[in-house]
This record gives structure tokens, sequence and C-alpha cells, in this order.
């Protein structure tokens, strides 16, 4: 069998149960059937999102993780017997599908809650620490195997579970197994000895310094997660199969310093060594699956792939383990359907698991068999609306509340797990809309208002569509931004909307009578006042325009530009050095740690030179002056300086009215200049 698609479409077992291809959704927090952080009850958001993905010819479906404890106002996920009788009724409609599902149950985060400023406050504060209990008891949720650092904050330690806790923990496991399974659950998934969580925290070397049965060898350390298997099996029966969530390599050097891909380490957590004898006792202990990848918390970057990392950067560590374990593997992590496909066919893997992709478009595997890839909206890793848990030096998690609590959006999916709020309702007054610009912003309103019935029609200065995504798109690694760019493209052509290129407007006279959406971006700042800024490329400029760059560049400005085009740079042989005013690179809200960390820790182990709290002061031929927090001056040598310092809105400089969409309103990312542009067409 040498067809990528025949090799795709063949079922599988996991234990006895039969699964009828080989894609799978791996979990997401805010897919959740039982709730995310709120009072657990059966959650018609999650229902309807995993409903889809059924119906879209996922295999194996795995909703976002549930805490059998739920960290908010602390209750056990077996005590709400009414949530499993609204679950047991809409299961035959998901059986329907011909998919399976299996519930992911997790003990919880340990050392890895993302604590936020205010938690902080919450904690430090002993009267707030104490009335806030029954709500968020910060205590109970962060204890961890041992005493250990918090990953996102210095002043919530962890402290030491005990033995009574664990128990109770093993004890609800097996419980909300037994209910999942009377509700007509396929099997559970066990969250996980993976990504630094609780139970991983126990099986690790660098976290774990019990010395009671919990701690100490290997069969100890693993034994929470053993026991949870064991008591599943003996509540559910053998025949109830049980995943396991797994990181194959723990890829972590200590707390909060992961290990790069290519880079040369001593590993604290899991090594392949230890990971080969831990899988045989996983199996032993009852496990049917692994649902692998890699890393922990303090190496994100391996759980959640930003763009940085490779495709299939997983997959020769679960075709490697795959060779010590009976249990069929599933391998996740920026996976494509051509690897995966593969290393199915060679008898190295059994299935492939996908994520975020489910998000951007929940048709892309049925649009993929239909032929229709090209049609297929596609994930940019960028972490911007499923994920966006930012941290930076002093600087805890720092997510709006209301992220915290509706995970799993899409930054390039305006509809995603906002159905409610953003929907296309056809119109009943058919409008012919002018866009004044052809940027994403632009592109994404045309295509809604296309979609419910009205007549837009795009006016656009350049030659091209894009804007600024074109620049934003450009460097080495972005291919998937590239592919997003050309898919907004061909929706122009497939929707059959009006476009005029090399077309700028600058009166709006013309159009009156038509609804107006202006989508015309943000210009560059200027450093202006330095002495030689002139001799600066700005940023964009120099994404669009493909320059020549000398060997050593210095970029001014530290924020996710500037270090995306200093890595791109790097990437590419040339010497770099940035220069940034804040006291740590990418120090910006909506950037995810998993992105954040990885650039940080890539110049850190390259060794490019990084001056923080440092400004510019002169521009020269061959150099640049600069003065640090003290004053004092440094001189960097330098061929090319790139100035990248952000941007101011450009709204059009016309009489008239209209709405504006994207960074010509307020500069932020791709997901405010989507969403916002979706609101706009949805009202006109």
């Amino acid at each position: 069998m040498n067809n990528e698609k025949d090799i795709l479409l063949t079922p599988w077992k996991i234990g006895n149960v039969e699964i009828k291809n080989r894609i799978v959704l791996t979990s997401m927090g805010g897919t959740d059937l039982f709730g995310w952080l709120e009072k657990n009850h059966f959650d018609e958001a999650g229902a309807k999102f995993i409903m889809e993905v059924a119906k879209n010819n996922c295999g194996l479906v795995l909703p976002g993780c549930q805490p059998v404890y739920n960290p908010m106002f602390g209750s056990w996920l077996y005590k709400n017997k009414k949530m499993y009788q609204d679950l047991a009724k809409w299961m035959p409609e998901f059986h329907k599908t011909g998919a399976k599902l299996f519930i992911q149950l997790t003990a919880g985060f340990g050392r890895s809650f993302a604590i936020s400023n205010m938690m902080e406050k919450l904690y430090t504060n002993k009267f707030l620490r104490f009335i806030s209990k029954p709500i968020m008891n910060l205590d109970k949720i962060t204890a961890a195997p041992s005493p250990s650092p918090n990953r996102w904050s210095d002043k919530v330690p962890s402290r030491e579970m005990t033995k009574e806790e664990i128990e109770e923990f093993i004890e609800a496991f097996a419980k909300s197994a037994k209910l999942c399974k009377d509700a007509g659950v396929d099997g559970v998934e066990i969250h996980a000895v993976h990504e630094g969580y609780l139970l991983d925290q126990f099986t690790l070397k660098y976290v774990n310094k019990r010395t009671d049965e919990y701690g100490g060898s290997l069969e100890n350390r693993y034994r929470f997660a053993a026991e949870i298997c064991k008591a599943i099996k003996k509540e559910c029966g053998d025949d109830f199969p049980v995943s396991l969530r797994y990181s194959v390599v723990s890829k972590t050097k200590d707390f909060r310093k992961g290990a790069l891909p290519g880079e040369e380490y001593v590993e604290v957590g899991r090594d392949m060594a230890e990971s080969e004898l831990a899988v045989k006792y996983l199996e032993e202990a009852g496990y049917d699956m692994l649902n692998c990848d890699n890393g922990t918390y303090d190496s994100w970057y391996w759980c959640h792939p930003p763009v940085y990392m490779p495709e299939n950067c997983n997959l020769e560590y679960v075709e490697h383990i795959k060779q010590f374990t009976k249990m069929p593997v599933v391998c996740a992590g920026r996976m494509t359907l051509e690897a995966g496909a593969k290393s199915i066919s060679e008898g190295k893997l059994d299935g492939i698991g996908i994520a975020r992709q489910w998000l951007a478009d929940p048709e892309w595997f049925t649009k993929y068999l239909n032929g229709k890839s090209n049609e297929i909206r596609p994930c940019i890793q960028c972490h911007n609306g499923c994920f966006n848990m930012a941290h930076y030096k002093g600087v805890p998690n720092n997510q709006d509340l209301s992220d915290s609590l509706h995970l799993a959006r899409c930054a390039i999916n305006a509809e995603m797990m906002q159905w409610d709020k953003h929907y296309i309702k056809k119109t009943n007054k058919p409008k012919k809309v002018i866009i004044v610009g052809g940027g994403i912003g632009g592109m994404e309103a045309a295509r809604v208002l296309k979609l419910r019935g009205h007549n837009p029609v795009i006016y656009e200065k350049k030659d091209h569509l894009g804007g600024v995504f074109v620049a934003a798109a450009a460097e080495s690694y972005k291919g998937s931004l590239r592919s997003l760019l050309k898919w907004y493209i061909e929706e122009m052509t497939r929707l059959d909307i009006e476009i005029h290129l090399n077309s700028e407007i600058k009166d709006l006279d013309n159009f009156k009578g038509s609804p107006i959406i202006v989508a015309t971006g943000a210009k560059p700042r200027y450093l202006t006042k330095v002495p030689g800024y002139e001799k600066m490329i700005e940023a964009s400029d120099y994404l669009y325009n493909k320059m020549e760059l000398g060997k050593k560049v210095a970029i001014i400005g530290g924020g996710l530009t500037g270090s995306e085009i200093a890595y791109d740079l790097a990437l590419n042989g040339h010497e770099v050095s940035i220069v940034e005013m804040k006291n740590d690179l990418i120090a910006q809200k909506g950037v995810c740690l998993a992105n954040s960390s990885y650039l940080r820790e890539w110049f850190e182990w390259k060794k490019v030179p990084v001056f923080l709290e440092t400004t510019l002061k002169e521009v020269k031929d061959g150099s640049i002056i600069c003065l640090d927090k003290e004053g004092k001056e440094i001189t960097i040598e330098c061929d090319s300086v790139i100035s990248s310092i952000g941007y101011i809105p450009s709204p059009l400089d016309a009489v008239g009215t209209f709405q504006l969409v994207g960074d010509c309103l307020e500069v932020g990312n791709l997901r405010t200049v989507i969403w916002r542009a979706y609101e706009v067409a949805m009202k006109i």
C-alpha cells in the first residue's frame, strides 16, 4: 500500500477498540466536554467542537484535559453526576460519525500552573489567600512531588504533596473513568507523564526529591501514574482502554531551561535510556497506548512547537520508543501527513496527532480527502488565540483573564469557540462595500462580506495583496505564514471578489452611498532624534525588498519582529547583535512562552550578543554607539543596522464615514486584525 491517503485511512486498535483511521485529535485546553476553569458541567461549546472534528473524519477524538480536581472551586470531577448523564445522551450522536472518544483526565499542574499577577497577590497576602481558598486554593493546586519553584513565578512556590492527597487523586481517576465508561465513552487518556505536568513531575529526578515509595527509583517515581491505571482497570475492567499522554524525552537542562534541537546538553529529566525502561513499566501497569511528544514546561517549545521548530520535530524519538513497547504509539508536534503516512507504512508509528490545525480549519482533513488541500486554512503556530500565555523577566503569566478562561480560540479563525459572537449571517440587503487596503484585514473583511451576500470591492495601492503580512511572512522558516497568505489570496479568487491593484485611494467622494472599510495598516516608527538614523534600514523595508546586508548586523529593537529578523539572519550566517530598551527580549503580551523562550534560549545557545536595558545613541559608518542602564557607552561594530522599534497606526486621511480595521485602528497582531475585520464585516 503506497498511496498516502490509503495508508491514513487504515484502521487500527487500542486494546479491543478499533479506530477507523490514523488521524487523532490531541487534547487542547478549552475544548473540554466538562468545562474549563469553571464549575464542571456538560459543555455545549466543547461538544460542538468535538462533534465538528468527528464529522470531519477524525478517527480518535481527545477533548481537552479534565482535571479530576477542578482548580477553580475545588470540586471533584466524579461528584457531578448530571454532566455524565448529559454526556450519555450525546454519545450516540457522536458515534454516528464513526469516530471514537477518549476523555482525557489529568491530576493537574503542580509547579507548572500558570500563575498570573492576580494569583501572586492572592497568594502573598495572607488574608486574600484565606478568603480565596474556596474559589482557588493555590496551595493545593500547585502542590508538587517536592518543594519546587513555579515555572511562571518566584512568589508562589510548590509544596510537597502528601500521600493522602496522592491516594485521593488515584481514587478520583478511577471513579471519573467509570462514569465516563458508563456514559458510553470509548476509553480515557491519562494526562500526563508529559509536558512537566504533575504526574510527569513525579517521574522527573530534578523535581521529585521524595524519599518515600513515590520517589527515588524509577519504579517509585512512575508509581503514581502506574497506580492510576491499575485503579481504572480494577474499576472499569481490563477491556476498557487507557491511553497515556507521554513525553519520550524531557529535553530539559534545569528549572526554566530547555534544550533546543541540535543542542548538546545534560538531561535533568527523562532521557532516552530511562524512557526505554519506563514504557515497559507503564505497559505492565496496564496502559494501552502512548500519545507522545517531547518536553516539559521548562522546554515548552517541544510540546507546543512554534514556527521556529522543525516539522515532525518529535517523530524520530517516538519511532525509537515504539521499539520498546507493544502498545500503539501516536506522535504529535508539527506533524505532516506525508511523514506520518510514511512512518505508519514502515510500522514505526500508529497514529498522527494533530491539534491546533483543527482550530484553524475544522474541515481540513475532509478537504484533504476530497482533493481540496489548497482550500485548507493552515495553522501558523502563532499561539495568539489558542494559548497566548506570555512570560518575560519580572512578569508572571501576562495573559488577559478572558484568554485564560477561553482557550482554544484561534487567531486566524475568528469563529472558533466564539460561535455565539462570530458567525456568518446572510444579509437581506446586499450592498457594495468599499475596502481600502488589501492586507489580511482587508481580505478577511471581504471574505466575510462575500459569504454574507454583500459585494465587497478591494482597492490596494500596491501591485499585490497581503500588506505588511508579506513582510511578516518573509523569513526563511515561515512557510506556514506564506501558506496562509496564499490561502487568503486564493479565497479572493474562489469567492470572485473584485480587486483593483495599483489603486491608491485618497478621496472617498466617489464612493458615497456605499459602506467603506479602511484597512491601510500602520507606518514604521523612526528614531529621528538619533544622529545617523538615516543610515538604518527599517525592518519591513528590509523584509519586503530583500535588501543586501553586510556580514555584521545590529538589530535595534528586541520585540518579536526584531528577534525574528535576528534569528533568520543568524540562521543564514550573519553575525547579529540585538539592542533592546526593556529588561528582556519579546517583553510583550500575547506572545506565548513556547514561542518567546525558544528565541531567547536560541540566542543564548548561539552566543548572539543581546544588550538589554540599552538605548541607541548614534549610528556611524561601521558601528553604533549605545548607552547601558548606567549611562555607560557601548560601541557595537556592524556593517548594517536594522530598525525594528514598532509601528504607528496609519488611517486614511480622508473625509467621510468609514470603519477602521487592522493596524490602522490600533497596532496589534494577526489575531486583533482578523477578529476586528470579521466583526466589522458582520455588522454591515
